[in-house]
């Protein structure tokens, strides 16, 4: 079944909203195909509740490479479709030049596997489109085909995690977990790398800067748009501009005006409500644009600023003031449409002194173009002296917040040089994940009908782990994660004070004892199908994003700092290395010199 969060609307057609793209079938839903799909597929997230689809209705069976619904029709034939399948979901590097990734879409994978079923549709386009004809026994397997013999194991979403350890493993038929490997990839893919990037700008930024995502008018498409807002939120970002990821999934929304909005005022003739109530309601300023202009004539004669202050734009102190009598409690003024220092700033302090009159404290300014630390730092002194000159208490702290195509560099760079910013607006190198542009994650076949299967390649950083695993992250006495170790299903777990022998899984040169204080195991049941085991429970965004955030904090520095970072090793034990290489030599062939 497929239920969707942006509700089929009401209104005229040309109205409709959301990720419905236009087609009514992708959105309206019998509810007897709800109760026998929801049946059909097994454990719901809540008795008596179907799991919603997911968030992009685009996102079917259908949403695969037409070579998984080949080999699915090439098992089918075979008599294998129902052989029991192991695959594993891993990545082969760290992006962006660094040391860890974020792991992040595992809620969208779930909810695709709980809704996973063939429209009649679906499939006769699926049986028009195969080369060759198409049988009736196939068509049949198709309508019968959903994820209730599937189970899903996963590491919990925001996640520090890292290369080759698996981030999902897929058991089940292997047709059907073949038809899941494309959009689960496509799901997990992005989302992870954008939550990496997100991440990257927090830690560069600092955790007591605030960080907004600005880049829905730059991200690739609606739906890199609003996966981007999901996804930087998860990594660390404060806040969203973007109205509909705001709505969708409950993330802070921030922004004030534009350039456009500040030009396009003239005077403040043009302003014909002036008047404006007390914060407390117990009066109203009659003329809020004449307490303004009074403000700004004792800022340009303020001896404490040196008589600094000429003549500003009043077109832009007139979009200042009628910006402040619409949003009161919130306003925060962008300076730098004519001049910061000489107009913006001081016309910014007058409206935000005259709403301080009349019990109201605004937010601050916005820089989006020039020499941010410089800027900053002068603004800054201003609003020091204008807090000294005239007995206002924290107008010194006044927030300034800077945007203007920023990036890790350039945050790194404004950290080096000293600023004065409080809170970066960041867009099209964050959304666009600009510095890579792909992760890489791949959908490994380890295990099929209990037989360990390994792939080959000259490339030993291509050459998978076979088999069935289970992962744990052992840490040590300062509370820091030392190493990831895969271990076989059978194996016995780590114990907390017993020294185990962690082996590179290529190496022979590389291993180390370790003797961990505390052990995590990585990957919990997240969709057990007919197993009976008992299923994680999906939890909600914020509590992902406080998950990563944790998470950041109990990584060694060095492994996670933007230079040169530290690699963190990630190991498999002595038995499953001994039986890696022993498949390794009894699948490659041997070759013969002449």
């Amino acid at each position: 079944m497929r239920e969707y969060l942006i509700p089929v609307c009401t209104r005229h057609d040309s109205l409709k909203t959301g990720f419905e793209l236009g087609s009514e079938k992708l959105v309206i839903i019998g509810q007897e195909r709800l109760k026998m799909e929801a049946k059909a597929n097994g454990p719901s997230v809540n008795a008596g509740r179907v799991m919603d689809g997911p968030t992009n209705p685009m996102v079917t069976p259908l949403l695969t490479d037409l070579y998984q619904f080949t080999m699915a029709y090439a098992y089918w034939k075979a008599g294998k479709h129902n052989d029991r399948a192991v695959f594993d979901l891993y990545f082969r590097k760290n992006p962006f030049g660094g040391e860890f990734t974020v792991f992040a879409g595992l809620e969208e994978c779930i909810k695709l596997i709980a809704n996973f079923k063939l429209t009649e549709e679906e499939i006769s386009f699926i049986c028009e489109t195969l080369p060759g004809s198409c049988e009736e026994g196939f068509v049949k397997y198709l309508r019968n085909i959903d994820c209730s013999d599937v189970e899903v194991y996963a590491i919990s979403e925001g996640t520090v995690v890292f290369p080759k350890v698996p981030l999902l493993r897929v058991e089940g038929p292997v047709a059907v977990v073949q038809l899941l490997e494309t959009p689960v990839l496509n799901l997990v893919n992005f989302a992870s790398l954008v939550a990496t990037n997100a991440a990257r700008h927090r830690l560069v930024a600092g955790k007591s800067k605030m960080l907004l995502e600005f880049g829905l008018r730059r991200a690739q498409g609606p739906d890199g748009a609003i996966s981007a807002s999901k996804y930087c939120y998860i990594g660390g970002f404060d806040a969203t501009s973007n109205v509909a990821a705001g709505r969708l999934f409950g993330i802070p929304l921030r922004g004030t005006h534009s350039h456009a909005f500040v030009s396009s005022f003239m005077s403040p003739d043009e302003i014909l409500e002036r008047s404006l109530h007390r914060s407390d309601g117990s009066s109203t300023c009659e003329d809020f644009v004449s307490l303004v202009q009074s403000w700004l004539s004792k800022i340009q004669w303020s001896k404490a600023l040196g008589n600094s202050v000429g003549e500003t734009n009043q077109s832009e102190l007139a979009a200042f003031t009628s910006y402040a009598l619409a949003f009161p409690n919130n306003f925060l003024a962008l300076v730098d449409t004519y001049d910061v220092m000489r107009s913006g700033v001081p016309n910014f302090c007058a409206v935000a002194l005259a709403l301080n009159d009349l019990g109201y404290k605004s937010v601050g300014i916005r820089l989006d173009s020039g020499d941010l630390a410089y800027l900053s730092g002068e603004a800054r002194k201003i609003f020091q002296i204008i807090e000294k000159e005239f007995g206002l208490p924290g107008f010194g702290k006044t927030s300034i917040t800077a945007s203007n195509d920023l990036n890790e560099e350039t945050l790194d760079a404004l950290n080096k040089q000293g600023h004065e910013v409080d809170c970066y607006g960041i867009g099209t190198y964050l959304v666009t994940c600009y510095a890579q542009a792909a992760l890489g994650c791949v959908f490994k076949l380890v295990e099929i009908n209990n037989q360990p299967r390994i792939k080959l390649s000259e490339d030993v950083s291509k050459v998978s782990i076979p088999c069935k695993k289970r992962c744990y992250r052992l840490y040590g006495r300062e509370g820091y994660s030392l190493v990831d170790i895969m271990t076989g299903e059978n194996e016995p777990c780590p114990k907390v004070g017993e020294r185990i022998l962690c082996r590179h899984p290529f190496n022979e040169s590389k291993r180390a004892y370790v003797v961990p204080q505390r052990v995590e195991e990585l990957l919990k049941c997240y969709w057990p199908g007919k197993s009976g085991k008992v299923r994680e429970e999906l939890p909600a965004l914020k509590d992902i994003r406080d998950h990563c955030i944790k998470q950041l904090e109990q990584m060694r520095p060095d492994h996670i700092r933007r230079l040169n970072p530290t690699p963190y090793k990630v190991s498999v034990s002595a038995k499953l290395y001994d039986f890696i290489h022993f498949l390794w030599l009894n699948e490659a062939p041997v070759g013969e010199l002449q």
